[in-house]
This record gives structure tokens, C-alpha cells and sequence, in this order.
């Protein structure tokens, strides 16, 4: 099993040096060179900052493109969409290690300095590795704080949630990223950037009377959105209402029947390209919708009031205000927005 340089040993060893800290979202703070933050239940310290980093999932992977750090990046991992505008050119440059979850093995033979992962499952039993695991090495990992603040990831599914997520959690997760990474000021910069997106896709909309339902993949046992993760946030920036926010879970398993009885005014629909599971694309949910005896007669499918999102879109990512962006485009569209 190949480890770190040997070069590079006593820095990570020292590096690795993690004790526990209360759940929530992540504050940094930094000493000379390193950095220490909290997250997750984690305290992470980086003598130095990266220099051959690998992100296990699309949303990390996005955050650390948008700051300008693919040079910094020896690998990533897990897409469900094609990489985010305007970062293609940066992407080819970076290695990828797998479309969906690699092997501890394949990932060490990145040789990081830096792993950084968007959910709690990714770096947990079953995943990838343990943080614990990668720590032992002396190898720093971070999760996203959306993916722990006011969430519960030990029962079964993607989690639930006690709280609603807000955006300001996904603007943490930036400024962390580049605090660990030595370039505050960029994400300085792509948070306030991302903050006028949101208050101009918002400007002026009023969605309180319309209903929508999230669709992120499955056709046979479909996952919904709940309350409380990243749709919720778009629900809530736009005064709607998600068919499905009496349940905390974040994305529950709901039969058709349910669905159909719920028949929310707007369906938000996963545009999905990865093949894991049924009816990951746009085209494919339509064309179920249209033809499955369940949902066909519902209002929003009879009228075609879909609005199609990235996985990525719904997901608590810096795309998240790209789902807000699109879906008050399609409410102004149907003519829903007063």
C-alpha cells in the first residue's frame, strides 16, 4: 500500500495530529503557516498549506476550482454532472481517480497531503476510508459542514436533519477551503460573488402560493426531497412551498401514490449523468412521469412545468444557488411569480 513521501512524511505526520470538537460549522483560525479549524466533530491542523490535494466528491472538487487551485490538485472523485461553467479548462487539468467512490488504495496512490470529501458517508465506514484512517498516515481530511451542522448521518438513507440548512454554511465551507489553502482572498471574493447571484435571482420574486416537489433519482423507489438540506434552501429564498417539508429526512424514499396525491405545482427535476441508479436523466423522469399511470395525470406534468436542475444544483454546493437561479427562472416562465 503505497504511503506519503518520503519527503513529505514529517510534515503530514505532524499535520495529522486530530482531536475531537463539537459538530457544527467550521471555524478556522490561523497561526503563521498552519491552520486549525473544527468540523465535523474534528479538530484539523495543516502545517502547511496543501500542494497535492485530493477531493473525493463533484461539490468539493468545484469549490477548489473556483479558487484557482486546480495546480493544487492531484486527484478527484464521484461526479454525478459534468463539471460546473466556466471550470472545464481547470478540470482537464486534474486527474480523475474515479467517477464514483475510488479505493483508499487508489486514492493513496495520489500521494495527498490534503483529502477533502462533501459528505460525512465519503469519509466514514463504508466509504472511502475513515477520517481515522487517513489520519493515521498523516494525511489532513475535511468534510463539508453542510453535510454535519444540524444534521444526523447515523441512522440509515442520506440523513435527517433537526434544522433547516442555511446558504451561510455553504459560504463557510468556502472560506475554509481557502483559509487551509492560503487564499482567503479568493474566497472572499467567490462568496460575495455568489451572494449578488442570490440576491438578484431573488429580487422581486414572490412564490408563496406555489408548491414544488424536488426529484433527485430512482424511478422505482424515487428519492424526494425533504425539508431541511439543499432545496430547502432554494424553497425558502423563493417563499414557496415543498410538498414533502413535513418530513426531516433529506432525501426519503416516497412511493408514487404519495406523490401524486401531494401534486405540487412545479416538479424540480435531477439532470443527472452518472448511471447509478434508474432514471437519472432529465429525459428519462419525463418520459416516466408522462407515461406512468400514477403521475401522468398530475397538474404539473399535464402542463410540463419542470424545471431541470444538476445533482449538483441539489446537493448543498456552491451550486445550490445555481438551482435558486434556475427554478426562479421557470416560476417567472409558468407565470407563477407574483
Amino acid at each position: 500500500m503505497p504511503l506519503a513521501r518520503p519527503a513529505r512524511a514529517a510534515v503530514l505526520l505532524a499535520a495529522g495530529s486530530l482531536l475531537l470538537a463539537g459538530c457544527g460549522d467550521s471555524k478556522a483560525t490561523a497561526t503563521k503557516a498552519a491552520v486549525t479549524l473544527g468540523n465535523c466533530g474534528h479538530e484539523v491542523r495543516v502545517e502547511a498549506a496543501p500542494q497535492h490535494a485530493v477531493s473525493l466528491n463533484q461539490g468539493t472538487t468545484e469549490i477548489l476550482l473556483s479558487l484557482g487551485l486546480a495546480d493544487r490538485l492531484a486527484g478527484t472523485a464521484t461526479w454525478t454532472d459534468p463539471v460546473m461553467k466556466g471550470l472545464a479548462k481547470a478540470n482537464a487539468k486534474v486527474p480523475r481517480i474515479s467517477d464514483n467512490n475510488p479505493s483508499f488504495e487508489r486514492v493513496l496512490d495520489a500521494d495527498p497531503d490534503f483529502v477533502a470529501a462533501s459528505f460525512v458517508s465519503t469519509l466514514g465506514k463504508g466509504g472511502v476510508a475513515t477520517r481515522e484512517q487517513f489520519e493515521k498516515l498523516g494525511v489532513p481530511t475535511y468534510v463539508s459542514p453542510s453535510d454535519c451542522a444540524g444534521k444526523d448521518n447515523s441512522g440509515g438513507g442520506d440523513g435527517a436533519r433537526a434544522k433547516a440548512l442555511g446558504i451561510d454554511t455553504v459560504y463557510g465551507e468556502v472560506r475554509d477551503l481557502a483559509t487551509v489553502f492560503g487564499v482567503q482572498d479568493r474566497g472572499d471574493e467567490l462568496v460575495a460573488s455568489l451572494q449578488r447571484r442570490m440576491a438578484k435571482a431573488t429580487r422581486g420574486v414572490d412564490a408563496s402560493d406555489v408548491t414544488l416537489l424536488y426529484w433527485f433519482a430512482n424511478s422505482e423507489s424515487p428519492y424526494m426531497a425533504g425539508c431541511c438540506g439543499a432545496p430547502g434552501i432554494i424553497t425558502r429564498a423563493l417563499g414557496a412551498k415543498n410538498v414533502f417539508d413535513d418530513t426531516h429526512e433529506e432525501w426519503p424514499q416516497i412511493n408514487w401514490e404519495t406523490v401524486a396525491e401531494r401534486d405540487p405545482d412545479v416538479l424540480v427535476i435531477g439532470d443527472l449523468t452518472r448511471k447509478s441508479q434508474t432514471a437519472e436523466s432529465a429525459a428519462k423522469k419525463i418520459a416516466f412521469l408522462e407515461s406512468n399511470p400514477a403521475t401522468r395525470n398530475m397538474d404539473a406534468v399535464k402542463h410540463r412545468r419542470y424545471v431541470l436542475l444538476s445533482g449538483q444544483a441539489m446537493n448543498p454546493t456552491i451550486r445550490t444557488v445555481e438551482g435558486v437561479e434556475k427554478v426562479a427562472a421557470g416560476l417567472r416562465e409558468f407565470g407563477l411569480v407574483k
